[in-house]
C-alpha cells in the first residue's frame, strides 16, 4: 500500500487540486491510501476534521476516484502536524498546495510548503491551484 499524506488547508480550491493530481497519477487505486491532514491553529473541543470543507471536498473527490482516505486533525503548527502525521503512518510521499507568494511574502509570513521540503527526507509532491 502505498501512502500518500496530503497537507489539507481550509482552501477548497487548492484542496481540490491535491485530491485531482493524486486521482491522475498512474496508480492502481485499490494500493493506495490518502492521509488527509488539517493543522487547526487552536483546536477547540468539539471541532473535527470533518468539518472543514476543504478537507470534505478532497476526501470526495479522492473516494469517488476510488481511493482509500483517512483523515487526521490536528492542533498547532501546520509544518509539525504534517511531518508527524507522516511518520505516524509511514507515508510514502508528502503532498501539499502550493501558493504564489513574492519573496518577500514568504519571508515575512514563512512558508509551510517551504518548510516541509527542507525538514524531510519524504519526497513532496507540490500542486498549485488556479490562482486570481
Amino acid at each position: 500500500m502505498y501512502t500518500f499524506l496530503v497537507g489539507i488547508d481550509a482552501d477548497e480550491s487548492r484542496a481540490l487540486a491535491q485530491a485531482e493530481t493524486l486521482t491522475e497519477l498512474p496508480l492502481e487505486t485499490d494500493a493506495v491510501r490518502a492521509v488527509l491532514v488539517h493543522s487547526f491553529e487552536e483546536k477547540t473541543k468539539g471541532s473535527t476534521v470533518e468539518q472543514v470543507k476543504a478537507v470534505r471536498v478532497a476526501r470526495d473527490r479522492l473516494e469517488e476516484a476510488g481511493i482509500e482516505v483517512e483523515l487526521e486533525g490536528y492542533g498547532g503548527d501546520a509544518v509539525r502536524a504534517i511531518l508527524n502525521v507522516a511518520e505516524e503512518h509511514d507515508a510514502d510521499q508528502i503532498v501539499l498546495a502550493g501558493r504564489k507568494r513574492t519573496p518577500t511574502g514568504k519571508v515575512l509570513f514563512g512558508s509551510v510548503t517551504q518548510s516541509v521540503i527542507l525538514d524531510t527526507e519524504r519526497p513532496v509532491l507540490v500542486c498549485s491551484a488556479d490562482e486570481e
